[in-house]
């Protein structure tokens, strides 16, 4: 009696761990990924961008989010290496 005790034991243990060696899981998305309407995911910048604008009265303005309604520059973070203009927008 025992010795059929041990070998369904074995039979179960060895097909758990077949089972958790043979299953194949989606990847985790990066910490820094969201998904976004179409399903995409859309991994962020490690450095968020910034926006630099001028006001009305022509003060300049350098934000992380872009403003509304006027033209502004987006400039990426390189870490150290500093800032890097991407061209004028406007939205």
């Amino acid at each position: 009696m025992r010795l059929a005790w041990a070998i369904l034991g074995g039979l179960i243990l060895g097909g758990g761990v077949a089972w958790w060696l043979a299953r194949q899981d989606a990847p985790a998305p990066a910490p820094d990924a969201r998904a976004t309407r179409e399903g995409r995911i859309q991994v962020e910048d490690r450095h968020p961008g910034l926006y630099r604008w001028r006001d009305e009265d022509g003060i300049l303005h350098i934000t992380e989010t872009p403003p509304r309604g006027r033209p502004y520059e987006r400039l990426s973070r390189e870490g150290q290496a500093g800032i890097q203009v991407q061209g004028p927008r406007a939205e």
